[in-house]
């Protein structure tokens, strides 16, 4: 018969059971509600037994995927039953901890950075359902529900998602827009089902196209003659703040080739600082003993800052190696150019350019002393 241990022992998720922590635990067997089941091996100690744990003093090393907005239709929907007007704010945070939603997982951005996925997806949601007239929003930042959402949860549907908001004339208003007669329900084709929102969507199809784009300039870089790969390296260092004039960098680099160093520039307009440079084509990866011997010539300058631009990649030593040296040493390679190349408009150009815009609620809403 296994022995149970003490119960100051097992605390899975604020501490561990004689040093494993919850991911070290094998077997672990989910039940109904908060409690889980692991049948764990804990060593010589109190052997093997079943041990029932709360979920909500657990924490999970691997974020969850977050649902998609559709997910989120009938957990808010139902959230908004007991007519209660709420703040998006307030609808967030019950949401996530009713799916359970760590912080992490909320942390997470969208891929402009600018936005959390978590809160996009459930400004989605609520859009969608205040769209097919399910909630209102009484004032600016709150939703409640409206008659028509408390009749879709008396129904008890097993799925709410957008080919279900399709019944409803002013949802496929919506999302058909520039119909003459309206849209029969009949008429429309299914919605596929896609975690990603409208913001979700094109952000992914932007770093498609981005990658795509970049992966080109690559090649191009690798047909080109090294003449012009210098001039390259001038043209991106100048874009980005370094080098003075472009006639100054352009003089800078290629001249000096002492002990591994192509170039020294100015780290700024006035030439307060200098930046040694080594930037050549390979085609193999560098490793450390490349980025050893440009660290040693720019010991031997006495210089305090490097930069290493490659367009092949760096090994992990070598990285390693130049995070611990005392000279600042940047590594870049082919995939970082690119990049950069990219980000100040370098060797690409402008072919569409999409503008998002939202409503400006504070426009709408003028402050009383004015009035």
């Amino acid at each position: 018969m296994p022995l149970v241990p003490p119960k100051p022992v097992f605390q899975i998720g604020l501490g561990s059971v004689t040093g494993k922590t919850l991911e070290t635990l094998p077997a672990i067997r989910w039940e109904p509600g908060l409690n889980f089941v692991v049948d764990a091996l804990l060593g010589n100690d109190y052997g093997s037994g079943h041990y029932s744990v709360n979920l909500a003093h657990t924490h999970r090393k691997t974020p969850m995927p977050i649902p998609a907005y559709q997910e989120l239709y009938k957990d808010l929907l139902s959230l908004a039953s007991d007519g209660k007007a709420r703040s998006m704010r307030e609808i967030r945070d019950a949401l996530a901890e009713k799916l359970g939603i760590n912080e992490d997982e909320k942390a997470l951005l969208l891929p402009s950075g600018k936005q959390r996925v978590w809160d996009s997806r459930v400004g989605w949601a609520k859009t969608y359902l205040v769209k097919a007239g399910l909630l209102t929003q009484p004032k600016r930042g709150f939703v409640e529900i409206d008659q028509r959402g408390r009749q879709v949860l008396s129904e008890k549907p097993a799925v709410i998602d957008d080919n279900y908001l399709l019944r409803f004339q002013e949802f496929r208003d919506f999302a058909f827009p520039g119909t003459t007669n309206g849209t029969a329900e009949t008429d429309v084709a299914p919605v596929s089902v896609s975690s990603q929102t409208p913001e979700e969507m094109m952000e992914s199809a932007y770093l498609q196209l981005r990658l795509q784009v970049e992966s080109d300039m690559l090649s191009r870089i690798m047909s080109c003659t090294p003449a012009f790969f210098e001039q390259l390296v001038v043209d991106l260092l100048v874009k980005m703040g370094y080098g003075g004039s472009r006639i100054d960098a352009g003089k800078a680099i290629g001249q000096s080739g002492d002990g591994g160093i192509d170039g020294i520039i100015k780290g700024d307009k006035l030439g307060l600082d200098a930046l040694y440079i080594q930037a050549k084509r390979w085609t193999n990866s560098v490793g450390r003993p490349e980025v050893q011997r440009f660290a040693g010539a720019l010991q031997g300058q006495r210089a305090k800052k490097g930069v290493m631009i490659t367009t092949s990649t760096f090994t992990r030593e070598a990285h390693e190696y130049a995070n611990q040296v005392d000279t600042k040493i940047v590594l870049i390679d082919g995939k970082l150019l690119t990049q950069l190349m990219f980000d100040h408009g370098l060797g690409c150009a402008s072919q569409s350019v999409f503008e998002l815009k939202k409503v400006d609620s504070d426009y709408f809403e003028p402050d009383s002393s004015s009035e």
